[in-house]
């Protein structure tokens, strides 16, 4: 296995990024290629100690892709970048992944025009699986598509399923779809001709659809994937990001706010802290664009050692479960008859 990194991607670059490449390597048994600013990065590498570090090669790329540059043309206008160098690499099968901390609007636009879609599907998503508990929930599109058609929808769910199959371990995934109510007539044209394709589906055998679903249902396990359009999912993952830690810091200060709390904190010490790991975007590690021919994978802007050796350990995942594989495998389940004869 070989995984590409963008290293001058993230908030923290390059000295987390390499961090957490060195580890990988140590750690997953995988082959790591950094791609950024050569000096820059093996400076990095000497301060982590893995300037010796077998498996670990550095591809040199002069230019940065910043938050700054506009996200659509980032990666085309700049051919010298990390994340272009990266990119193109994994399109001329150089590496099995890639990993970037950098720009969300850089990286899907260079993953479509340089890795390019599977080929039938209308838009990649972003799938993050939110904890609940158990396997957890995939919640497509959650950013990468604010404006979504009927058909868009319909192949997120496809999407959305093979990758709780292969990636979740979850046999027959059940589909729901964000909406206002769990009324099969709820919600606006979108909703209401999104629902009519996806209970097609169900009934043709290629999901379950458990129909609407309301935010509130999120962390209840009567679905495993939670389809909606890129705006609503992403205001739902961000309120979701903020509620756990608005509930870890009102925690903190009633287990902090007396002495018998503070003994009760310290017995609970330990499941507090697999509860906060639970819900901490580091131990996830990044979220896949579903719908790439290959994996890409992006890890959080703040990304520290933590969350970018995990976001290779779930690259390394993606690979090898191969979800596109299974996508384009069903594409013509996934397409309306007049998109068919085209």
């Amino acid at each position: 296995m070989r995984i590409i990194l963008d290293a001058m991607g993230g908030d923290n670059a390059p000295q987390a990024v390499v961090a957490g490449a060195v580890r990988a390597a140590r750690e997953l048994d995988t082959d790591i290629v950094l791609v950024g600013r050569e000096t820059e990065v093996r400076a990095a590498l000497a301060v982590c100690g893995g300037a010796e570090t077998p498996r670990i090669e550095v591809v040199h790329a002069p230019d940065v892709v910043t938050m700054e540059d506009e996200p659509g043309m980032a990666c085309y206008n700049k051919r010298g970048s990390s994340m272009t160098v990266a990119l193109k690499m994994l399109k001329d099968g150089q590496g099995d992944a890639v990993v970037s901390a950098g720009s969300t609007g850089a990286l899907l636009a260079g993953a479509t025009q340089f890795v390019k879609r599977i080929r039938g599907i209308r838009r990649a998503a972003l799938g993050p699986v939110i904890p609940n508990g158990d396997k957890g929930v995939l919640l497509i599109d959650c950013g990468a598509n604010v404006d979504s058609t009927p058909e868009y929808i319909l192949q997120f769910a496809y999407m959305g399923a093979f990758y709780a199959q292969r990636m979740m371990g979850v046999q027959r995934p059940r589909v729901a779809q964000l909406n206002v109510g769990t009324e099969d007539t709820k919600g606006g044209a979108l909703q209401k001709q999104s629902f009519a394709l996806l209970k097609a589906a169900s009934d043709a055998g290629q999901f379950d659809f458990v129909g609407n679903a309301e935010g509130s249902e999120l962390f209840t396990g009567r679905f495993d994937v939670l389809v909606t359009d890129g705006l609503a999912g992403n205001v739902m993952l961000k309120t979701v990001e903020g509620a756990a830690k608005f509930m870890f810091r009102q925690l903190k200060g009633v287990m902090y706010k007396s002495a018998p709390n503070k003994l009760a904190a310290l017995v609970l010490k330990k499941d507090l802290a697999g509860m906060k790991a639970m819900l901490d975007p580091s131990e996830v590690g990044g979220t896949a664009l579903i719908g790439i021919s290959k994996p890409v994978i992006k890890a959080h802007g703040s990304s520290d050692e933590r969350a970018i050796f995990n976001a290779v350990r779930q690259a390394v995942a993606c690979a090898q479960a191969d979800v596109a594989a299974a996508i384009e495998a069903n594409i013509d389940h996934m397409r309306l008859e007049k998109e068919k004869e085209i």
